[in-house]
């Protein structure tokens, strides 16, 4: 299973805007992908991690493809 070690980007951590714009883009790839041991496509299991900016999260799931796009969502601050 791919995976990849990156750290937040956003300002807030994997607050509320942040875990929606990931989650969103996670259901749209049709792959599974966690962040950290939970689903990705899920703002609600995101925002339960408390990662905060500056936090290194492990990104994993079935395609490299999916996994590389949810870490360069998580590496950016999307919050501003």
């Amino acid at each position: 299973m791919p995976s990849k070690s990156v750290v937040v980007g956003s300002a807030v951590g994997l607050h509320a805007r942040p875990a929606a714009i990931i989650a969103e883009k996670a259901a749209e790839l049709g792959s599974d992908v966690t962040i950290n041991g939970v689903d990705a496509s899920s703002s609600l299991m995101i925002m339960t991690l408390g990662a905060g900016h500056g936090d290194t999260v492990e990104v994993a799931g079935d395609d490299q493809g999916a996994v590389d796009t949810i870490a360069e969502l998580v590496e950016q601050d999307l919050d501003a």
